[in-house]
C-alpha cells in the first residue's frame, strides 16, 4: 500500500512538472530572417509577436508587403483544444486560399521540451475553386540555445516539402 501511496505521490509530481508555464523566454517579438528561412511569397516582412496568458499562447503576426500592413492573431491554448475563427496562415495571400468564412478552425496546441517548443495542429477548412477542402497543418516554435532565435517549422498535409522559418528577437533598440 506504501508502495501504491509513494508511486502515485511520483506521478503527480511528474505529472505537474511536465504541466509547468513554458519558460517565458518564448514571449517577446522576433523578426523574420528571410535569408535563413522559407520563401515568403506574398510579403516582405514578417515579425511574430508571442504573448503568454495562462495556458493562452497569442501567435500575432505583424506582416508588410509595401505599404500594406496585416496583423492576424491565433489564440491557442495549450489545456484543452479550442476553435479559431479566422485561422490565419502566412501562405494564403499568395496561394489565395482563404479559410472558409465562418467556419471555425479546429486547433490543439501544447508545450513540448519543457516549454521550449509550443506545437501547434489546426485544420482549417479552405476555400479553393475545385470547392472546399480541409488541410492539415503541424507546427513547431522551437526556442533555439540562447534564447535568442526562433525556428518555427510547419508541415501542411498540401505541401511535400516542410516551410522552415528562422527568427531573431527583436530587442529594445531595434
Amino acid at each position: 500500500m506504501r508502495l501504491l501511496l509513494s508511486l502515485l505521490a511520483f506521478a503527480a509530481v511528474a505529472l505537474s512538472a511536465g504541466a509547468a508555464d513554458p519558460a517565458p523566454a518564448l514571449a517577446g517579438r522576433w523578426r523574420l530572417d528571410p535569408d535563413r528561412s522559407s520563401a515568403l511569397d506574398g510579403w516582405q516582412k514578417w515579425d511574430l509577436v508571442i504573448s503568454l496568458d495562462g495556458t493562452r499562447v497569442n501567435l500575432r503576426h505583424d506582416m508588410q508587403w509595401i505599404d500594406t500592413k496585416v496583423s492576424e492573431t491565433n489564440v491557442v491554448d495549450t489545456a484543452r483544444p479550442t476553435t479559431v475563427g479566422n485561422f490565419f496562415r502566412v501562405e494564403q495571400r499568395h496561394m489565395a486560399l482563404y479559410p472558409v468564412k465562418d467556419h471555425p478552425t479546429p486547433v490543439s496546441a501544447t508545450w513540448l521540451d519543457h516549454g521550449r517548443t509550443l506545437r501547434v495542429e489546426a485544420e482549417p477548412l479552405i476555400e479553393g475553386s475545385q470547392g472546399n477542402f480541409p488541410i492539415r497543418i503541424y507546427a513547431e516554435y522551437r526556442l533555439l540555445e540562447g534564447d535568442s532565435q526562433l525556428l518555427l517549422i510547419e508541415l501542411h498535409s498540401t505541401r511535400p516539402r516542410p516551410l522552415v522559418y528562422r527568427f531573431t528577437r527583436v530587442t529594445a533598440d531595434q
